[in-house]
């Protein structure tokens, strides 16, 4: 099968595995301002059209240590280690910070920031969560608009409707060429492994996104995507992780377990590149309509719209890419994914769709559990697909 380039993948595996150290060089470079923000919704392209770099604050690969004293450890492991890296200076990079999103949990995160740096200007512009209500739309636009004033009061500049259409574009240019690859994978025309497509979509989060675009190009225009995937191998989708990457550690051993995986719905993944922004009209209501329509394309439980829901997207999802069944990455403490668990389990069992639930942490994943909960999914999957002998 054809697979990507090992040398344009080696500069993106080094901007995702370490943001920061990418944002100090841009911004040395640039001598421009850089603007951090926090899953799961907020809109990139106004930092970008401010002349700004936007990086989304990702997960720390180091341990966790002041963050122990600052959060409980009830805490979900993304907002331990945003709180660490906030105590201990590793975020001093960032300008400013910008929430469009917000759980308690990530409320104590930034809370910390704001303790451990008074001077970085937070600003939080919670988006409704309710999508169908008459009143969601204009507010919605009324903090879409909020984020262009705090953003145009950080950065200090004026964000024109022309970059701001412009940024629009690229950063759409962007999330296409990214589709473009998971359909490739889903039709098993190019093999890109699950923590590679993390990859992928985790170093979009934080690059310059004009040269992210052109990373992506050389990749596409290097492939060659015409053999077919191993028929002797297991389908599988990833769901869940709806704030941050899951580690490349469990990713690996799920594919070492005789699967390819085809499809995933993480945030870092076809979550975030789902839907695009609309090109025509005002920029500011066409970013509003972006959030309306990415719960219509990929639907989150800490969402409410009567229409769409999660599992029925899941099951269309398994049949559009020919999985034959799920791994759900649960983030450990994370609240609105255990809160609909439930719904999404027995849903999955109404159509006989295997599931296996994995909790992920911070640190102390065990490997070898893991596999061996794999790969004991995986035979079972395997004895279901097997002929009746006559």
């Amino acid at each position: 099968m054809s697979e990507l380039d090992p040398t344009v993948m080696s500069s993106l595996r080094t901007t995702a595995d370490d943001p920061v150290s990418y944002a100090r060089e841009w911004k040395a470079k640039r001598g421009k301002r850089v603007i951090g923000s926090f899953p799961m919704n907020f809109p990139s392209e106004i930092v970008h059209a401010a002349g700004a770099l936007p990086v989304i604050v990702q997960e720390s690969r180091t341990p966790i240590t002041e963050g122990r004293n600052l959060l409980a450890e009830f805490y979900c492991g993304y907002t331990r280690s945003v709180a660490d890296q906030a105590a201990v200076g590793e975020l001093d990079v960032f300008d400013g910070f910008v929430a469009a999103d917000h759980c308690v949990q990530l409320l104590g995160a930034v809370d910390v920031i704001r303790w451990a740096r008074p001077e970085k200007p937070v600003h939080f512009a919670q988006f409704t969560s309710a999508m169908d209500d008459p009143w969601t739309k204009p507010r919605v636009a009324g903090r879409v608009h909020e984020l262009k004033h705090e953003i145009e009061a950080v950065v200090g500049a004026t964000i024109t409707d022309e970059a701001l259409a412009q940024s629009i574009r690229l950063f759409n240019t962007n999330r296409r060429l990214l589709r473009e690859l998971y359909d490739l994978r889903r039709a098993g025309r190019a093999r890109i492994t699950a923590s590679d497509m993390q990859v992928l979509v985790k170093s979009s989060m934080v690059m310059d996104i004009e040269e992210h675009n052109a990373a992506l190009s050389r990749l596409l225009d290097r492939l060659d995507p015409h053999a077919d995937a191993p028929d002797d191998l297991v389908r599988l989708h990833l769901s869940g992780h709806f704030c941050h990457a899951p580690r490349p550690e469990v990713l690996d051993v799920i594919e070492e377990s005789g699967v390819i995986v085809v499809d995933d719905d993480l945030y870092t993944g076809f979550r975030y590149i789902s839907t695009d922004v609309p090109e025509h009209g005002d920029p500011l209501a066409a970013l509003s309509e972006w959030y309306l329509d990415r719960n219509d394309n990929a639907p989150c439980p800490t969402r409410v719209t009567v229409e769409v829901d999660w599992d029925t997207y899941l099951i269309d999802s398994l049949e559009k890419s020919r999985s034959n069944g799920v791994v759900v990455l649960m983030a450990k403490f994370c609240e609105p994914h255990m809160l609909y668990y439930p719904e999404l389990r027995k849903a999955l069992d109404a159509h006989g769709i295997p599931l296996l639930l994995l909790e992920t942490e911070h640190e102390g994943n065990p490997v070898e559990t893991l596999r061996t909960k794999i790969e004991t999914f995986v035979e079972r999957i395997r004895r279901q697909l097997a002929p009746v002998p006559s």
